[in-house]
């Protein structure tokens, strides 16, 4: 079975690049562009990993993060946390929100890659 992503990023740029990355490996991809629209789709399209913005309009990522892995429904899904924020202190914002890795832009595609296999191939 085809393995769900969904990506959350205020850059359609941005969205585009990796959806189009993850697509061409088989992946489906969904995409949202802010924290509300992405706390519908993963109630409506349960994703099995979220790929998420921290710097976005409506609700930042941080409490997009902290509501999902505070919900039991949905704190088994990863998520990884893909941000241009590369300070300490937001590394450690993310980890205690709840994401499962935290990523900083930009990224080598392979390196995104190798981190959305660990977590979907295990």
């Amino acid at each position: 079975m085809t393995k769900k992503i969904l990506v959350v990023d205020d850059s359609k740029t941005i969205s585009d690049m990796v959806r189009g990355l993850l697509e061409r490996i088989g992946f489906e991809v969904e995409t949202a562009y802010d924290g509300l629209e992405a706390l519908e789709k993963v109630k409506k399209s349960l994703p099995d990993l979220i790929i998420l913005d921290v710097n976005m309009p409506k609700m930042d990522g941080f409490r997009v993060c902290r509501l999902l892995k505070f919900d039991r429904n949905f704190r088994s899904i990863p998520i990884i946390m893909l941000t241009a924020r590369d300070e300490e202190e937001n590394i450690k914002t993310g980890i205690k929100t709840g994401a499962d890795l935290y990523l900083t832009k930009p990224i080598e595609p392979e390196k995104l890659i190798e981190a959305v296999n660990k977590f979907l191939n295990e």
